[in-house]
């Protein structure tokens, strides 16, 4: 499989047939106005990883995507957050319209919002997991795009970069925003994969898998529900309050206090049918949740 790796805005610009950027560091394109170089992707098989982040927005039914190994769907009105180093590739040519925002990390540098990307864990979502906007969310959506657009054409001064941040702050903050709301108008379907997730957790110790095959990982956990780890997580986070990783470390401690206090065998023991390769972590866990060692609590 063929991979291209864009290092620039500009490498960008040149290998989706637009001109040459108003920006070295930030751009706004049309997907219509796309027309790639023959040959820049080879159907079906090129792909493309991005050295900055990508924001998208596509109006209408427009052939899928592929991401990493799968391909999707993108639906109509569906937002999506690409973060640097990932792969994606086009799998149709079919012309579409909508925006793409790009941003290389170089923009916010030293600035309080690279501090803050972390927080956007929906740039590290599948395709599949994009934020579908309702009328009202796109058009703020679009209109803090188009400020954007605005101030990067416009001559810059010694204050366009931060305002530039700033808008890209509240755009983000409004993606973020917009996420919760989605997680709550699916909150029927979500405790479905909450009852997944518990329901494979349950599975991973009753069948010996955690003694053999070690802990549960957030990771192992999302790629069996079909989800990727941060969107797993954000979901479970806004349906009981809990991240996907302290869902694992309830249920491990849980487990733990039922064979502290039903069986004889020791503390070592219980930490390897746990899945932890080295008793003292298991202990340290232990204390960190319960606020006492097992072997204490073994005795109250």
């Amino acid at each position: 499989m063929n991979t291209v790796r864009i290092e620039s805005i500009s490498k960008m610009h040149k290998l989706l047939g637009l001109a040459p950027p108003k920006h070295p560091h930030i751009s706004i394109f049309n997907w219509e106005d796309v027309q790639p170089q023959e040959g820049a992707n080879e159907k079906n098989d090129g792909l493309a990883v991005f050295d900055f982040y990508m924001v998208s927005v596509k109006d209408f039914p427009c052939g899928q995507l592929k991401y990493g190994r799968n391909t999707y769907d993108f639906s109509e009105g569906s937002m999506m957050f690409v973060g640097p180093n990932q792969a994606m590739s086009s799998t149709d040519d079919t012309t579409s319209s909508g925006w793409a925002l790009i941003f290389h990390p170089e923009l916010i540098r030293h600035s309080k919002l690279a501090k803050k990307m972390s927080e956007y864990t929906f740039f590290h979502y599948n395709v599949h997991e994009a934020l579908h906007l309702s009328e009202k969310e796109k058009s703020i959506i679009s209109a803090l795009v188009d400020q954007i657009r605005e101030e990067y054409s416009s001559n810059i001064d010694v204050f366009t970069k931060e305002v530039i941040v700033s808008q890209l702050e509240l755009l983000f903050n409004y993606s973020q925003r917009f996420y919760s709301r989605q997680f709550i108008t699916r909150t029927a379907h979500n405790s479905d994969l909450v009852s997944m997730f518990e329901a494979h957790l349950i599975d991973w110790f009753d069948s010996g898998k955690a003694s053999d095959l070690g802990l549960p990982t957030v990771k192992q956990c999302a790629d069996k529900i079909g989800m990727s780890p941060d969107y797993l997580s954000d979901m479970l986070k806004q349906e009981t309050g809990k991240s996907a990783q302290e869902h694992i470390h309830y249920m491990l401690i849980d487990r733990a206090k039922n064979e502290l206090l039903s069986t004889s065998h020791s503390v070592s023991e219980i930490a390897y049918t746990l899945g932890f390769e080295y008793p003292q972590y298991f202990s340290k866990l232990f204390k960190n949740k319960t606020g006492m060692t097992p072997s204490q609590y073994r005795l109250i």
